[in-house]
């Protein structure tokens, strides 16, 4: 039923797909599944986080560069397509007062700019499945919430034939969901393993400070024996990751053991969630009938997004 199915994962800059569901992704490339990443933005202003790194100068005379190319890499070791939206990097702004955002960045941009250029892509792609971060971003980055508020409008306008009517033919994705990320469960899956090891676990302090709810998972996808090529993704962004850091901690053998799967929320969809599910695709019943479905959508079912937003 995987074959032929085709899934659309947006996100915020490049190495974020490789650290949000990137062992689904693979799952379901070597299923048979067409799998697109769409990136926002090219991450122009991310700091460079690994400390073998720092002082890289082909780094500093052309990030743009350094990270498409480290995309590509990623990119290619999953197996996915990716698409470039083409906006800019909105950055983090710290301090007190919090700084204003960059003029031009992606934050700023009128809503309808983005999402018509999401609904284009979308149209031409024709996913019957769309992945994107919930209403907070996953973590509260400007361009990770502007990401959810753009896929959000978008995956509602894509069906719409009288909406950007310039962006080609309709067309409904039948399922939304939100990318489960580092839940407070998988925290603490990982910090207990550490110290039953009589290791030290970088997780604690993480949990100490941790304020957020958690959300709700509705389906979890067994992928462990995707999490090498998950992390060797990863590793291709080499400028974001630091490969001694908290994200390498656990081995992968124990990971596969604790926390074998990726988590995601249904937020929309055209079809009954079953309770359990293990599949995006789930109750889509093959290409052909999920073509038709999206051709002819019936009511969502189901829609428990809590900060929709009209284009």
């Amino acid at each position: 039923m995987t074959q032929g199915m085709r899934l659309l994962c947006v996100h915020a800059h490049p190495d974020d797909e490789s650290s949000k569901g990137a062992a689904t992704m693979a799952k379901y490339v070597d299923a048979g599944a067409e799998v697109l990443v769409i990136s926002c933005t090219g991450g122009e202003r991310g700091d460079v986080l690994n400390p073998r790194l720092a002082d890289d100068p082909r780094i500093q005379r052309d990030i743009v560069q350094v990270r498409r190319d480290e995309m590509a890499a990623a990119q290619a070791i999953l197996g996915v397509d990716h698409h470039w939206l083409g906006f800019v990097d909105s950055g983090l702004p710290e301090g007190d007062p919090l700084p204003p955002l960059p003029a031009g960045c992606f934050a700023l941009e009128p809503l309808e700019v983005p999402v018509e250029a999401l609904v284009r892509e979308i149209r031409r792609y024709r996913p019957h499945v769309v992945t994107t971060y919930d209403e907070n971003g996953g973590y509260p980055h400007p361009d990770h919430i502007r990401t959810h508020e753009v896929t959000v409008a978008a995956f509602d306008a894509a069906g719409d034939p009288t909406a950007y009517p310039q962006a080609g033919p309709a067309w409904q994705p039948l399922k939304l969901y939100y990318n489960g990320g580092f839940s407070k469960r998988r925290i603490e899956a990982y910090h207990e393993a550490l110290l039953a090891a009589g290791e030290t676990s970088p997780y604690g302090e993480w949990l100490e400070k941790w304020d957020r709810p958690e959300r709700i998972v509705t389906t979890r996808i067994a992928c462990a024996p995707w999490f090498e090529r998950r992390d060797a993704a990863l590793l291709a962004h080499a400028t974001q990751i630091d490969p001694d850091g908290w994200f390498f901690k656990v081995p992968r053998e124990v990971q596969a053991r604790i926390w074998p799967f990726d988590e995601y929320e249904a937020a929309a969809s055209f079809v009954p969630i079953v309770t359990g599910e293990d599949d995006l695709f789930a109750g889509l019943g093959g290409p052909d009938a999920a073509d038709a479905l999206a051709l002819d959508p019936p009511a969502l079912v189901l829609d428990r997004r809590t900060a929709r937003v009209s284009a």
